[in-house]
């Protein structure tokens, strides 16, 4: 088991094994999730991208680039 200790302000900090074992740096978000009386940490996932083409594989050759990269 791996403990860690809560300040008087609420915070802890993530243990090295917690953090080697998600793969964490500084920085990087967590996420928490509560599961039946149990608390789920994991690793957040990359920000939304703020491209609506960045979902469509079929356009990201070097041709459609070099044609639509300024617009």
């Amino acid at each position: 088991m791996i403990k860690s200790k809560l300040t008087s302000k609420s915070q802890t900090t993530i243990p090295q094994p917690v953090r080697l074992a998600l793969g964490l740096e500084p920085g990087d978000e967590v996420v928490y999730e509560i599961e039946e009386g149990r608390v789920v940490v994991r690793k957040a996932g990359a920000a939304a991208v703020d491209d609506p083409f960045a979902t469509f594989d079929e356009w990201s050759g070097a041709a459609d680039r070099a044609a639509y990269g300024d617009l």
